[in-house]
């Protein structure tokens, strides 16, 4: 079955970095796009950043915007975010997923996903 695993998370000052990767098995990864989405305490799950199916296209939220970055690997099965410049309200779960191809999407939403990782949780202390 599809598994997506996400790792990397953790307790970080404001201004740091994390590196999440999420490693796919059990789908054709260069045949999806990538996603990563967060969901803070009481708030709805919303979209971080996108990649397409062989990197050649990146989308992020305005958020996030000059200080994440995504980028996959597909002989590694995996996608990352770089995430820079981190600051309190980037704290949430980060969850990682994969969907598609559809021709023109960005992959901001969340029902353009398949599957869904378990999440790996981002605390960032100001």
């Amino acid at each position: 079955q599809v598994q997506l695993v996400e790792s990397g998370g953790g307790l970080v000052q404001a201004g740091g970095s994390l590196r999440l990767s999420c490693a796919a098995s059990g789908l054709i990864f260069g045949g999806k796009s990538m996603g990563w989405f967060r969901q803070a305490p009481g708030k709805e799950r919303e979209f971080v950043a996108a990649i397409n199916w062989n990197g050649g296209s990146t989308y992020y939220a305005d958020s996030v915007k000059g200080r994440f970055s995504i980028s996959r690997d597909n002989t590694k099965n995996t996608v990352y975010l770089q995430m820079n410049s981190l600051k309190p309200e980037d704290t949430a779960d980060y969850f990682c997923a994969a969907g598609g191809p559809y021709s023109g999407s960005e992959y901001r939403l969340t029902y353009e996903y398949d599957y869904w990782g378990q999440g790996t949780q981002v605390t960032v202390s100001s």
